[in-house]
């Protein structure tokens, strides 16, 4: 292997990265994140300074007499909300009243004091009872989570270097949970949750009712009689979640070994159900993971119209295995998830790279059309084992998925990569492990497949990296079957900045490969293969995400600015006659 090859060095760059994300060797760390107490509040004046005083008292006592700190953090709260009664937009008092009701978690996380189970006194003579507001769900239990103060954490990290956060009335916390394997499953949830919520305090003559707010279920909360917007930050669970978990470790080892980590092939929620939001649903790529789609995720979750309209989900599956079969694992999860959480409005798909490919499958009527290319007979008539045949079956016959209204397609190779296919591709092939599932399979049907002297030539059932060859013969007969004209479909493709489109690549995917005709908008930005962590790629999808939100209103609205912004820096915006997709009437959305 020539090292100062292009393309040579393209698949060590890609093996490097896998490498690095898995070991943190000599990479840039994508999330970093530490814990410190936030210096104490600046004195207060007028009516403010006797709230900042008993914090201050609180803050001497926490470590030596719990209790009596929670007391004074209960009292500095109670003064604050006075103080907001008198006048509710004093913005010192509000500080005061978030950093009180912070403290009362640090201090009863500190000291393992549990006043979720049963409510507990404080302050130096028990004056106050601390308790909560209970939510009838049993996921919103309290006593379920560990609950972070987000002034608490400081983090930096490539992933987490926007941080998105909103002013208002609330302490925000990062609430921790870990999840059994099967809880995970049938809660539809990763096995590990890190989420934003807000805290706030109110009062029913001596009692402390804490309450757990949801920022992206509401903007606004009323306290103490009066409506304020809702404090939140939206970041900081992102970061502890990469930090803690480190969840793109497992890029690189799905990929090679991907029998080991079947059980981590899922349909998950990163938010409490919602039916009357749409499903943003992300699919990554090969060796990679939904750590991938952080940046986005963080930056789409600071829009309050994106809170407001979309959910989000995400597929993650072992990239080793053949696209084709993950595709199915997918149909087969959602499914199950729309079973329980059942869909009112069709969801949104972005998908990357092999997640593209996956995605690709969603949007075809395939029939018997596949099956009949590659063993030339029905199957009834294919003499096979019936294991093999049914596993077969769901990948190779399928329809168009219902559910879905409208899908992104980023740095997406339909028709296949050149470096999948050549004699580099062929020795990334060799190092993944081919599941035993698969390997039956592959010795069952050898013999039955019909010739084809253009298709790539196998021993064995192809892994993930053959299926993005271009001569696979998957890629080349589903690329023969037009994709559903009913579901709209937007392209978003890298060139490296070189400006040299339709001859251009992202260093991994072709333009010829990326490009689809039938797509309704198509954007070309300075990436790489990594579009996903482009500004430009992100700020695309945000507007698709505006125009589908659009599309379920009844009353016609003006252009949004950002689509003004796109159309004066001459990029193409759906609906436009002048672009070079297909212009797009509102019957279309």
């Amino acid at each position: 292997m020539n090292p100062k090859h292009p393309k040579t060095s393209v698949w060590i760059r890609l093996i490097a990265t896998g490498t690095c994300l898995a070991f943190f060797a000599g990479c840039a760390q994508i999330a970093v994140v530490s814990e410190k107490r936030p210096a104490a509040l600046p004195a207060g004046s007028g009516a403010n300074r006797v709230a900042t005083q008993t914090i201050d008292t609180g803050l001497a006592e926490e470590k030596k007499q719990p209790t009596v700190a929670l007391g004074a953090f209960v009292a500095a709260a109670r003064d604050s909300l006075h103080q907001l009664d008198r006048n509710p937009g004093d913005a010192e008092a509000r500080r005061a009243y978030n950093f009180a009701v912070a403290r009362i978690f640090s201090v009863v996380r500190d000291a393992k004091l549990d006043p979720w189970t049963h409510p507990i006194r404080v302050g130096a003579n028990g004056e106050f009872t601390l308790t909560w507001k209970r939510d009838p769900r049993p996921e919103w239990n309290l006593a379920l989570y560990d609950l972070i103060p987000a002034d608490e954490l400081d983090f930096k990290g490539t992933y987490v270097k926007d941080h998105v956060k909103k002013d208002g009335i609330g302490a925000p916390l990062v609430a921790k949970r870990e999840l059994t394997a099967q809880q995970a499953s049938a809660f539809f949830t990763p096995p590990y949750i890190y989420y934003s919520v807000t805290a706030t305090a109110q009062f029913e003559g001596s009692r402390c009712v804490i309450s757990i707010n949801d920022p992206l279920a509401t903007e606004t909360v009323s306290v103490d009689g009066h409506s304020y917007p809702l404090a939140a930050d939206f970041t900081a669970s992102y970061a502890m979640l990469l930090a803690r978990e480190k969840p793109q470790k497992l890029g690189l080892v799905r990929l090679l070994r991907p029998q080991e980590y079947a059980a981590t092939a899922r349909v998950a929620r990163l938010e409490p159900y919602n039916p009357n939001k749409t499903v943003l649903l992300v699919i990554h790529g090969l060796m990679d993971t939904p750590a991938t789609w952080v940046p986005m995720l963080n930056d789409l979750r600071g829009d309050k119209d994106i809170r407001r309209n979309y959910q989000f989900w995400f597929y993650s599956y072992p990239s080793g295995y053949p696209y084709p079969y993950s595709a199915a694992i997918l149909r087969q999860e959602l499914d199950a998830i729309e079973n329980k959480f059942p869909l009112r409005k069709p969801m949104v798909v972005v998908a990357h790279s092999m997640g593209g490919s996956i995605t690709h499958t969603l949007l075809t009527d395939a029939g018997t059309t596949l099956w009949l290319e590659a063993f030339g007979h029905p199957p009834a008539q294919t003499p096979m084992d019936p294991k093999s045949k049914h596993l077969l079956e769901e990948v190779l016959i399928f329809e168009h998925r219902r559910d879905i209204g409208r899908v992104v397609f980023m740095s997406t190779p339909h028709r296949g990569s050149d470096l999948a296919s050549n004699w580099i591709g062929r020795i990334g092939s060799m190092l993944v492990k081919t599941p035993s599932k698969l390997l039956n399979v592959g010795r069952t049907t050898r013999e039955l497949l019909t010739a084809d002297p253009a298709a790539l030539k196998l021993k064995r059932l192809p892994n993930s990296v053959d299926t993005l060859a271009p001569n696979n013969r998957f890629v080349m007969a589903i690329n023969k079957i037009p994709m559903t004209k009913t579901i709209p479909y937007h392209s978003i493709i890298g060139d490296r900045g070189r400006g040299d489109t339709p001859n251009s690549s992202d260093g991994v995917v072709a333009y010829w490969s990326s490009h689809l005709d039938g797509a309704k908008s198509e954007r070309i930005v300075p990436s790489g293969h990594g579009s996903p962590l482009n500004p430009e790629a992100i700020a695309e999808v945000h507007r698709i995400l505006q125009l589908n939100a659009k599309s379920y209103r009844t009353q016609p609205e003006q252009p949004s600015a950002q689509d003004a912004h796109h159309r004066a820096a001459g990029v193409a915006v759906d609906g436009d006659a002048s672009s070079g997709a297909e212009p797009v009437s509102k019957t279309d959305l």
